[in-house]
This record gives C-alpha cells, structure tokens and sequence, in this order.
C-alpha cells in the first residue's frame, strides 16, 4: 500500500510541513530509512537523524516542531515531509494497526481437521483452526480467531474478537473476555503450585478447583503461564499487558492497566495494583499487596506489601532514589 503524507496527515490530524505529496510503502527506523519509508522520532536525541534521514515521511512529537523545522530545512527541499503529532509513537502505532489489519484480516471458518463438541454454537463470522479442541459447554464470542492446536477446556467461555494464537491452552472452567489476545504457547488455568506435606514428610498436592479470570482487553505474552486458584479466581483485570515468560501464581490479581515485563514472577495471593510496571524479571513474594501506580526497576525482589505510589529497585526493593545512592555507595567501598 502506499500513501501520501497529505494522507497521513489527514488520518492522524498532525500539522504537514514538507512535500505534501511525498509517498510512502513502508516503514523503517529513522537511520535505516530511505525515500518510501515512514519514520518516527519521539526522544531529543534522535533529532540529528532528521537532519541526515532519507526517510519519505517523518512523524514528529509536536514538542519538537521548531527544532525539526530547521534540522529538516534541507531535507525538505528535495520532496520529502515531517507532520507533527501529539505523540508520534503513538500516531505509528494507529497506523500501523490499520496497515496490520489490511494485510492480515480476520479468518473465518473451521478447519479439519479439528474437534468442536456437541452443543457448542460456533459464530458464523469466527475461525477455527486445524486441529484446535473445543470442550464442552464452551461459550465462543463474535469473530473470535482459535489458531490451529489450541485446546480449549470445558466450560470456558472466550469473548468477542479474542484472538489464541497456535497452542495456546485454556484449562476447564477459566473466563477469558473482550478484544483479549493470547500468544502462541499461553496456559491459562494450569494448577497451582499447592502442596502440603504428611506426617512422614510426603509432600502431598493441594487439588486446585479454582479457576482463572481475564477481563476485556488484555494480551499476554508467549509461553505466559497463569495458575488456577486453589479456591476462587485468579484474575487478570482489564487493560494489563503481560509480556513472554512471565509466572503468575494461583489466587494471584493484576491490576487493570498493569504492565508486566518479561520473566516477572508473581507468587501466590498477591496483589498487584493497577497502572503498574514490574520491569524484566521482577519477583514478587507470595500474599502481599502493591499499591496502584507502582514502578519497579528490572530485576527488583519484592518480599514485603508495597503500599506507597512510586519507583522502586533493587532486593529488598527500596525508594528508586535511595537505591541509586546506595549502588554508589556500594562500589566506593571497594575501592582501596
């Protein structure tokens, strides 16, 4: 598809200053950039590349209007064009959704072969993968998408225009909403880690009847793993976006709009708050509370309740500021 930055323009309501009929295909880095790319800069330092970038189309945050004015003052002479936006990255975002729903659309229909129980109601305009199973008592919304080898569990329901990418795994009674999507090698509803030991020291399992809850909007990442509760729900509520390889425990609730980064681990009855940023490969201890609007530096260890707004680091995670003192501290004291 090629469009014109008029076009773009137009779609994302920015301010054109350049050659409004420069034509774009595709997208690209700002260095990597060459005459049919669209690009984007959002940070101060990437404003000398405006300058050198042979990128067709640039968007810009509308906070750097001035100064990629005259950087670009060149550029724009030869045919090319910035248009100003409130977030650029955002504006990319828009329109790289639009570019990925016109090259990718919605499937529809059921491969085989594949299994769908009896009784279940499949939407005329959802898909079915090769070799997906559908249990019983399975509740499909509108233009759900079930990728091939997905395994869906009695009892589930899957809300409108959800998408399970490729092997994904739902277990027996577990909820998942709106708009929601999961990718390849998800589970949702596995058992808890529950054990307890006997009078002769045998560890023996818990049985874990519980269930999991994910609300309307939420994706979560490659081989995410959520544990079913031991009684009532895990819950994962609206919004929250879970990257790959994260664990979260049985009885675990994340906050709505809580991001969770790659290798986060959550141990069981936790609480986390919404607005939320555990960085790459945070833990948290099991049964403790985080309060709303909480950021937690990449590797950060929480063992206690966090009841307090704000940006932690480190093990135990402190105050993100005196952490940082503290590291200073730390390697002056090895200096002879």
């Amino acid at each position: 598809m090629e469009f014109s930055a008029q076009q773009i323009a137009a779609l994302l309501g920015g301010e054109l200053y350049g050659n409004a009929n420069a034509k774009v295909s595709d997208v690209a880095p700002i260095e990597q950039a060459e005459a049919k790319h669209l690009s984007f800069v959002t940070e101060e330092k990437y404003l000398p590349s405006i300058e050198t970038s042979n990128a067709g189309v640039v968007l810009v945050s509308d906070r750097f209007a001035e100064r990629a004015k005259t950087a670009y003052a060149e550029r724009a002479k030869t045919g090319q064009a910035l248009i100003f936006v409130e977030n650029a990255r955002g504006a990319m975002g828009e329109l790289l959704k639009i570019v990925s729903e016109t090259m990718n659309p919605p499937k529809k229909g059921v491969e085989q072969p594949s299994f769908v129980s009896e009784g279940v109601a499949v939407p005329g305009d959802a898909y079915i993968g090769a070799f997906a199973y559908i249990g019983r008592n399975v509740t499909l919304g509108a233009g759900v998408q079930i990728y091939p080898n997905v395994y869906i569990g009695e009892n589930v329901t899957i809300g409108e225009g959800t998408i399970l990418y490729a092997g994904v795994k739902v277990y027996p009674n577990c909820r998942i909403g709106k708009g929601c999507i999961l990718h390849a090698g998800v589970v949702i509803g596995s058992d808890g880690f529950g054990f307890e030991p006997d009078a002769q020291g045998v560890n023996r399992k818990i049985p874990q009847i519980g269930n999991v809850i994910v609300e309307d909007d939420v994706e979560i990442g490659a081989n995410t793993t959520v544990d079913r509760a031991m009684m009532g729900s895990t819950v994962i509520r609206r919004n929250a976006k879970i990257d790959n390889l994260v664990q979260i425990a049985h009885n675990v609730e994340v906050g709505e709009s809580t991001f969770l980064c790659a290798q986060v681990g959550i141990a069981g009855s936790t609480k986390v708050g919404g607005h939320c940023i555990l960085a790459g490969q945070v833990g948290a201890a099991g049964h403790i509370e985080i309060a709303d609007h909480c950021v937690f530096g990449a590797q950060s260890g929480i063992p206690n309740s966090v009841r307090k707004p704000g940006m932690y680091m480190g093990y135990p995670a402190i105050d993100a500021g005196i952490w940082r003192r503290a590291v200073v501290r730390f390697k002056q004291s090895g200096k002879k």
